[in-house]
């Protein structure tokens, strides 16, 4: 009889060591790696089967539609042309590439409370409502507060959805048999934390056991056809829980952010096989659950007056531009122990343009408190946002304000140079639809923003930049 085996995997990158080592020799974390062991049984799982139950296709009428068992020249493969399910939700199709894949896997992960389950809950109602058969499968909550949850988000329109099933399991043998006698075209499980096989010795949400029920889901939506989408957990760090292997075998990672106390929620990709991961979704979350929120409802009133501390700009986000407001605050601190705090922005992307303006905007900043925020609850990470940044902490720290209706693009070096930035007539252009009637640019832009309608001023540098300030 063969014997069980213990293997170590490491929960950052997902590799596998014969022994336990204080670091891994793959990524170099120290104390990462974790026990796991593994029957022979469950090791070794033959095409069509999964959890132990044989599978056949759902939704295609074949047996082993996704799987290739000989290897063939990729010219030989026949094309097809997949169809994808919409959600009928935009902002989540946008993210997604079109709708959910057949036959993919996608993560979705958040902090509690953010949303997750209710996203899903009302992109369930609308596959159903397309004419698509949904399961959805909840292992956190009971059948009764679900039902309340639906009748709050869909209220009257829960009767209609005949073709909604919900299943309140953790046991995925079990789960996977109510999927061979559905036969759902999305399968929504929440969450895969709490999921577990009870042929092995682990608990649920151990690094054994997510690496089997993970594979085990992969390998039954590229037999059945069916598309399925699991929620993860998050640490306080913000990162997936579980080891970073559920990552890799997943056909897409959807983040869910966003700050409680606020209504907007972000929803980005930061790994898509069937699309961009540059497009983001925005959500307002309200009494009734989520609302889309297009992108002039975090549009800045450029008609108002200018106030110190508070710049306009633009970020793109995909194929979108996103109006932006970014506001500094500074106070008087201690030399040597002063405070820089940003919500929204790198930390050191912070760091470094205090930095600038200090050695080449002749700024004192060094006994200065900062703190820099973006208004809305949107996050900026492109350069393009640098010089809106400098000159929002150089107007609060001199009380200085911009002309009100002026937006700011222009990343900024080290040196002191106003970089250019990429997409600038297409950020122009819809800053000036916003109602924006001037611009602060790199001066190596001058000439492509002649066309855009506002009254430009080319800087080359930051210094250039700070005399812009009124």
């Amino acid at each position: 009889m063969a014997k069980n085996r213990t293997s170590y995997l490491c929960r950052d990158c997902g590799g596998v060591q014969a022994k336990w080592i204080g670091r891994c020799p793959d990524c170099g974390a120290w104390d990462t790696l974790e026990a796991f062991t593994e029957s022979p049984a469950s090791a070794t799982t033959t095409v069509g089967t999964v959890a132990g139950i044989a599978i056949s296709g759902i939704n295609s009428g074949e047996t082993g539609t996704g799987v290739l068992a000989k290897a063939v020249p990729l010219v030989e493969i026949d094309q097809l042309e997949v169809p994808r399910i919409p959600t009928g939700i935009e902002e989540f199709d946008r993210v997604l590439g079109g709708g959910v894949v057949p036959g993919s896997v996608a993560l979705l992960g958040g902090e509690p409370g953010i949303g997750k389950s209710t996203l899903l809950m009302q992109a369930a109602a609308r596959v159903v409502a397309g004419g698509r058969t949904v399961l959805y499968v909840s292992s956190e909550e009971s059948p009764q507060q679900i039902r309340l949850r639906g009748d709050r988000l869909l209220g009257s329109a829960v009767a209609d959805l005949a073709d909604l099933y919900l299943c309140t399991e953790t046991n995925l043998v079990r789960i996977v048999e109510e999927i061979r006698r559905v036969k759902p075209d999305l399968v929504l499980l929440d969450s895969i934390q709490m999921a577990y096989r009870g042929d092995l010795d682990a608990p649920p949400g151990s690094t054994t056991q997510l690496r089997r029920c993970c594979h085990d889901l992969v390998q039954l939506a590229k037999i059945t056809g069916a598309a399925v989408v699991v929620v993860g957990h998050v640490t306080k760090e913000g990162s997936l829980a579980g080891p970073k292997l559920l990552e890799h075998v997943v056909d897409a990672v959807l983040a869910f952010e966003g700050d409680r106390e606020h209504g907007h929620r972000v929803l980005r990709a930061t790994k898509n096989r069937f699309g961009s991961t540059q497009e983001i979704g925005l959500f307002e979350m309200g009494g009734s659950g989520l609302q889309q929120l297009e992108e002039g409802g975090i549009a800045i009133d450029a008609s108002g007056p200018g106030l110190p501390g508070s710049v306009l700009t633009a970020t793109m986000a995909g194929t979108r531009c996103l109006p932006v407001e970014i506001q500094a605050l500074t106070s008087t601190g201690f030399l040597g122990s002063a405070k820089r705090r940003g919500t929204g922005v790198d930390a050191n992307r912070l760091a470094m343009l205090i930095a600038v303006l200090e050695k080449h905007g002749g700024q004192r900043l060094a006994d200065q408190d900062i703190f820099a925020a973006v208004a809305g609850g949107i996050r900026v990470s492109e350069p393009a946002a640098d010089l809106a940044l400098a000159l929002a902490i150089a107007g609060a720290h001199h009380g200085r304000a911009l002309r009100p209706g002026t937006v700011v693009l222009g990343e900024v070096g080290l040196t002191g140079e106003i970089r250019s930035v990429r997409g600038i007539d297409q950020r122009l252009r819809e800053l000036a639809r916003r109602g924006a009637v001037a611009a602060v640019i790199p001066r190596s832009q001058a000439e492509a923003a002649s066309d855009s309608g506002l009254e430009i001023h080319a800087v080359a540098g930051i210094g250039a930049g700070l005399a812009v300030l009124e």
